[in-house]
């Protein structure tokens, strides 16, 4: 009977050595699992945090570029409104010299009547002491000389007439124009508050939109084939030879870009040139004024259409010199470097395109060093 129970109770205890290990192992496997997805709930949830990051991040910027386009606006409102007001002050001055020229001639042309005027007065004066002009028109017997002495005087009288009248309209018009500088002297000094105030504003509003600071607008890539030839008529014959449209460095390269925090890939069309603020901006190629205006993500803009479906475009301009219709030269200057619609400073963004599509303008510029 003991040999009866020995041979079940050893299949026991080797089902059970098998057993344990086998669910240790399920065990620990489970444990595994159960880190795994864990970690990949973990990792969904930060996933979700930087979506949402992301969104809001654009949210914000949307709203920034909303509100520095207002401010853009309004800038370039009140730099134009300055410019007209410092127009109107040169035309002023302008005024006031002609004005003061005249005040002098007609001071220096009354002092020469008020002159002869007291000749006349102390010839009179001697002629009065004298008796008068009765004795002396009476004096002698002979009537063709007392008739001469008659027209003598009688003339001598129409002259003194003249000369008063003369007088009286140069005081007259000197008192007019001493009144009118008046006039544009007051002005003048209103004319410069208010440009002061412009200017006081313009400084205000672009001191508001240096504050921010965030990535400027994206756009797709384009659709266009890699290597693709462009005819090599016209602008199509300068690759590697234009002339840079504005000098300083490059910040901001043509292509992809890849955001560094949430991963997202945004396409630049053209290049950042790092120019001074105010500086020239030369169009690079003979062609004809397309496009001058305010464009959105752009700030003032101007697109020169060079034929052959060839066209430039500068954005960020400060001061527009050219006018849409405008045939340009090569190396004409077109306007001056601003931060127009830009979020980094000042600076030129340029753009080559064909048939409407960007090219990379780094092949088509003169390279430099």
């Amino acid at each position: 009977m003991i040999a009866a129970l020995r041979t079940p109770l050893l299949l026991l205890f080797l089902a059970l050595a098998v057993a344990l290990p086998a669910a240790g192992q399920q065990k620990k496997d489970g444990a595994e699992l159960n880190e795994k997805e864990r970690a990949l709930q973990q990792a969904q949830k930060r996933l979700k945090e930087e979506r949402t990051k992301a969104a809001e991040a654009r949210k914000r910027e949307a709203g920034i570029l909303s509100e520095l386009e207002t401010i853009d606006r309004r800038l370039e409102d009140k730099r134009k409104q300055v410019g007209l007001l410092d127009g109107r002050i040169r035309h002023t001055q302008a005024e006031m010299g002609d004005l003061q020229r005249d005040i002098a001639r007609l001071e220096g042309q009354r002092s020469g009547q008020e002159d002869a005027m007291a000749q006349r007065l102390r010839a009179m004066y001697r002629m009065q002491v004298q008796g008068g002009a009765l004795p002396v028109l009476l004096s002698g017997d002979d009537p063709f000389a007392q008739a001469v002495r008659l027209r003598h005087l009688t003339t001598l009288a129409t002259v003194d007439a003249r000369m008063i009248q003369e007088y009286r309209v140069t005081s007259e018009g000197l008192a007019d124009r001493k009144h009118r500088l008046a006039v544009r002297r007051g002005e003048m000094s209103a004319l410069r508050t208010e440009a002061e105030d412009e200017r006081a504003e313009a400084d205000r509003d672009a001191a508001k939109r240096r504050v921010a600071k965030v990535p400027p607008p994206s756009s797709k890539p384009p659709k266009a084939t890699p290597g693709e030839v462009t005819p090599g008529v016209g602008l199509g014959a300068m690759r590697g030879r234009l002339e840079w449209p504005a000098p300083g460095r490059v910040v901001e390269e043509y292509g992809t870009r890849v955001n560094p925090r949430f991963g997202t890939k945004t396409f630049r069309n053209g290049i950042d040139i790092d120019a001074g603020e105010g500086s020239n901006v030369h169009v690079v190629f003979p062609g004809h004024v397309l496009y001058t205006g305010w464009f959105r993500g752009y700030g003032n803009l101007i697109i020169v259409d060079h034929g052959s479906e060839y066209y430039t475009l500068y954005a960020h301009v400060a001061d527009t010199k050219v006018a849409e219709g405008d045939d340009v030269k090569q190396g004409q200057v077109i306007g001056t470097v601003g931060d127009t619609g830009s979020l980094q400073g000042p600076r030129l963004y340029f753009e080559v395109r064909y048939q409407g599509k960007p090219q990379d303008p780094a092949q088509w510029l003169r390279p430099r060093g």
